[in-house]
């Protein structure tokens, strides 16, 4: 294969160190989330869920329009109100607001809410597949991930159908080969644990500014 070739495959997987660079360097101050890295590290695992293919279109078919939202959001900041520069000022700007309930408003803070509930799901089941044989089925280990995390918040057919499409995931060989490029499946499985840390702690710190605002429950 070409270098050329090589390059255009690296940026079409799921790129395991970029992710963890990213919510590393999106920590600010002592409890918040710069936005943009937050964002840019979500669209790498929106690459995970695409190579994954109808597996996980219950998730997939929704982050796109979540990101585009608070994309969007974004371009109306300016030098003199920065209110989607990071987690905890969008939070703060829509509350203050008194945006979040307003007709028409499509708020950020609820969008965010759906990917930080994604994002659990992720890393429970990136950190399960850890304790699971490279010629094991994980298909076991995404079902329980999603059971204790997006299925809480999913109605029953949705829930139905992503169990049902599950049984589809392969082992954990051929899982690892699908979503990163065969050249950097043994580095990718080396840097996961330093991705799940990271993962977690954006996880941890988004999910606390959402309890200290009380905005877990938004519909």
């Amino acid at each position: 294969m070409s270098a050329v070739s090589d390059s255009a495959a690296a940026e079409n997987c799921f790129d395991i160190e970029k992710v963890s660079d990213l919510f590393e360097g999106s920590l600010i101050d002592d409890d918040d989330v710069r936005m943009e890295d937050y964002l840019e590290a979500y669209e790498e695992i929106m690459k995970f869920f695409l190579l994954m293919g109808s597996v996980f279109t219950f998730v997939s078919s929704d982050v796109r329009n979540k990101l585009d939202i608070l994309y969007d959001l974004r371009q109306q900041d300016n030098e003199e109100n920065k209110h989607f520069d990071s987690i905890k000022t969008m939070l703060l700007y829509e509350k203050g607001a008194s945006l979040l309930h307003q007709k028409g408003y499509v708020s950020g803070s609820r969008t965010l809410l759906r990917l930080h509930r994604g994002l659990e799901f992720v890393y429970e089941f990136l950190l399960r597949l850890q304790d699971v044989a490279d010629e094991e089925k994980a298909h076991h280990v995404c079902k329980s991930a999603y059971n204790d995390t997006l299925a809480k918040h999913h109605p029953f057919l949705i829930r139905k159908g992503a169990q049902v499409a599950m049984f589809a995931i392969p082992t954990r060989g051929e899982l690892f080969k699908r979503v990163c490029s065969d050249a950097n499946v043994s580095n990718a499985i080396q840097r996961l644990p330093d991705m799940l840390r990271n993962m977690q702690n954006v996880y941890n710190r988004t999910d606390q500014l959402y309890t200290l605002e009380e905005l877990h429950s938004l519909p």
